[in-house]
């Protein structure tokens, strides 16, 4: 088989590139070995998490926010069953989705496992070899699985594992409170499972602003899931019936199943990139600003490249490597990249944390804006007003560094932020803008008047 363009790998990045390169008119194939496109976002990861999410929050609602709004709902119980059917029918018609969108734009996708065997040459398993003008690698990432004694134990999952449980476990250990092990954490709280985390940091989610990792904390021990933060795990014993988790300093805790949530790996290896001559390390394969690698014509998206671990960067990134394929001029920039947590209450930022403002510009340089929820119309009629949004901008020009939502809608609401900070706005954009009334909107402009002292719907601080 011959080609102009090839993509090994058919998740968010590889299905992407597939379809631009497809749409500049050249002739694509795409190579994935899994019987459904979409990779571990849609078929394992994003996708029937979410899915999970939703019946997260609707139980909370059904118990805690319906009475508040005149409401009543009696005999409510979890059908976890009917849940998982939920999950796999929004996964099945999305993968479905990507497979029809393939047919549509004339791509061709080739079942089996791809390596490349040369720069212009890839061997897929069970199928004809195929020759390519130029290649865009997408394999993505796998769980990392620490050197711990008993893990291996067949009660120790990784989130695959985990989104193929038929029955909610009574009690879950969550090894990492990192994004992923934080989201299942609150989910299982909520499905009823008691839970405990275990993170090695003195903090969840450490990457993101110290102040929403904070609130997180504050709102999931309030839950009852037990927060050992600072502590590592040493071992774990399979009982038979269970297993017996050692952390800390001879610290255990008994559990039904763990989940192991201590970060993802590039899949760089056994896929032929010495072949192709692509240089690689551990933590991926190097590529510049255009995705393309050290061979010319040979570019990487998504996970398996190391520049971030999120689907919609490596959208983003397939839609370059693959114009740049098929000869136009494209990079990736420094674009704003979203960073949504879907826990409960959800997190999600954009650009700098406040530590990083502080570190980068001076402490003295940056000035925050807070507006709590509970100032904000929508939030109090929903019945929560958990969180708060938070803008961070530097005095000498008033140019917008970052915003951080806590609270409801807070992974939809900070679009608003990435398109604020791609358009190198001062913070007297977002303060000055007209706010649609009554929004969960009109926090985002609330902390900004905050911000330049001069808010609305709050009480002035005392000097």
């Amino acid at each position: 088989m011959e080609c102009d363009v090839v993509v090994l790998g058919g998740g968010p990045g590889g299905y992407t590139a597939a379809i631009r390169a497809a749409q500049l008119g050249a002739k694509v194939i795409c190579v994935e070995q899994e019987p459904e496109l979409g990779g571990t976002c849609l078929r394992v990861g994003c996708i029937p998490t979410k899915a999970w999410v939703q019946t997260a929050h609707a139980l909370h609602d059904a118990r805690d926010t319906f009475t508040k709004l005149g409401v009543v709902v009696s005999a409510l119980t979890l059908d976890f069953p009917a849940a998982n059917e939920w999950k796999d029918g929004v996964v099945k018609q999305m993968t479905g989705g990507v497979a029809q969108l393939f047919k549509a734009n004339g791509v061709e996708w080739v079942k089996g496992r791809g390596q490349f065997t040369g720069p212009n040459t890839l061997a897929v398993e069970g199928a004809e070899e195929i020759t390519f003008k130029s290649a865009i690698v997408a394999t993505g990432s796998f769980p990392v699985r620490p050197p711990i004694p008993g893990l291996d134990s067949p009660r120790c999952v990784d989130s695959t594992g985990l989104l193929a449980q038929t029955e909610v476990p009574r009690r879950l250990v969550v090894l990492g409170g990192g994004i992923i092990g934080s989201e299942f954490a609150s989910i299982f709280n909520r499905f009823g499972s008691e839970v405990t985390v275990i993170e090695m940091l003195p903090t969840l989610i450490p990457q993101e602003d110290v102040d929403a990792a904070k609130e997180l904390a504050k709102a999931l021990g309030k839950r009852g899931v037990a927060l050992h933060l600072g502590k590592q795990c040493t071992g774990v014993e399979d009982t038979g019936s269970g297993l017996v988790v050692h952390f800390g300093d001879g610290e255990s805790v008994e559990a039904d199943l763990m989940l192991v949530a201590v970060g993802r790996a590039a899949l760089v290896d056994r896929i032929g990139l010495e072949a192709a001559g692509v240089q690689f390390e551990r933590k991926g394969i190097t590529t510049d600003d255009h995705r393309r690698t050290s061979t010319a014509h040979i570019y990487a998206v998504g996970d398996c490249a190391g520049h971030w671990q999120l689907a919609h960067t490596a959208f983003r990134e397939g839609e370059v490597a693959a114009e740049n394929a098929c000869g136009h001029e494209a990079t990736i920039g420094s674009p704003a990249v979203p960073r949504p947590i879907y826990t409960a209450p959800e997190i999600a930022g954009v650009g700098l944390t406040e530590a990083q403002a502080k570190e980068l510009h001076g402490e003295e340089n940056i000035a925050v804006g807070r507006a709590p929820w509970a100032a904000i119309a929508r939030a109090v009629m929903s019945g929560d007003t958990t969180g708060w949004v938070k803008t961070i901008h530097e005095t000498t020009y008033g140019e917008l560094l970052g915003i951080v939502i806590v609270g409801p809608h807070a992974t939809d609401l900070i679009a608003t932020g990435v398109v604020a900070l791609d358009a190198e706005s001062t913070i007297e954009t977002i303060a000055d803008g007209i706010a649609p009334h009554p929004t969960y909107s009109e926090a985002i402009k609330e902390a900004g008047l905050v911000a330049l002292g001069r808010a609305i719907h709050l009480p002035p601080k005392r000097r």
